[in-house]
């Protein structure tokens, strides 16, 4: 496992998840290093949304920790962890349709610790993504796929994190928007960021990443450098196609 500046930011042991009898992950543990970007990939259903909602504190595990900073955060409620840092850039970019660009980012700055740099922020977030800006007055229910997954990660933004999962930012977007989103993805990690990726694109998120792990029926069935994952056979085979 890589350590881009030595301290875990993020730590996730033996977690256990459940939807009733039925097991979603199973002893599933991973870590990623302050400023690195680790992959997650596996197949559908393999239950890396789930290991995200889990760390978001949308889903509670029924054994095992998540703990970051060094803080025990399994259990806490999702505005918590929000507030804690961590960011997240949902599967189907789920904006408020009826509620203006602007306005969308505004409610990412919602937390008490975004509050005070909202306006300095949202520049940062129009410097980023001038369309945003052109549309600040739009509907984000008007905006195009790729437009509505740029504002997706623009509130995410507006909240301060220190460390950001994407789940699916790719998923439905034209070739084109895919290599925008990638390219940002990019440009958040060289300005700092911890990123959590889970994505459909198996070789591009390999290629990202530092830290990599496969997601086989809610267990972690490989982990390894980015690079070492790419070039395993077993990793081109089930998902390269290769």
């Amino acid at each position: 496992m890589s350590a881009v500046n030595g301290s875990p930011i993020l730590e996730v042991r033996e977690l256990d998840l459940y939807y009733g009898d039925a097991q979603a992950l199973d002893g599933v543990t991973l870590a990623a290093s302050e400023g690195e970007i680790v992959a997650i990939v596996g197949s559908n259903g393999a239950g890396k949304s789930s290991l995200i909602r889990t760390i978001a504190g949308i889903e509670t595990q029924r054994r095992g920790m998540v703990r970051f900073r060094g803080q025990d955060i399994g259990g806490l409620p999702s505005h918590r962890v929000c507030e804690l840092g961590i960011g997240q850039v949902p599967e189907g970019r789920q904006v408020f349709p009826s509620l203006t660009v602007r306005e969308n980012l505004e409610m990412g700055a919602m937390l008490r610790r975004a509050r005070a740099r909202l306006a300095q922020t949202l520049e940062e977030i129009f410097e980023l993504f001038p369309r945003l800006k052109e549309r600040e007055r739009q509907p984000a229910g008007t905006l195009s796929g790729g437009e509505q997954q740029m504002l997706a990660i623009g509130r995410c933004l507006m909240g301060q994190p220190e460390l950001v999962m994407f789940d699916e930012p790719s998923l439905g977007l034209a070739p084109t928007i895919v290599q925008e989103v990638f390219h940002t993805i990019r440009r958040l990690h060289e300005r700092g960021l911890t990123i959590i990726l889970v994505e459909q694109n198996v070789a591009v998120s390999l290629k990202l990443a530092q830290s990599a792990y496969v997601l086989e029926n809610g267990r972690i069935a490989m982990n390894g450098t980015g690079a070492e994952l790419l070039a395993d056979d077993r990793v081109r085979q089930a998902y390269l196609g290769l």
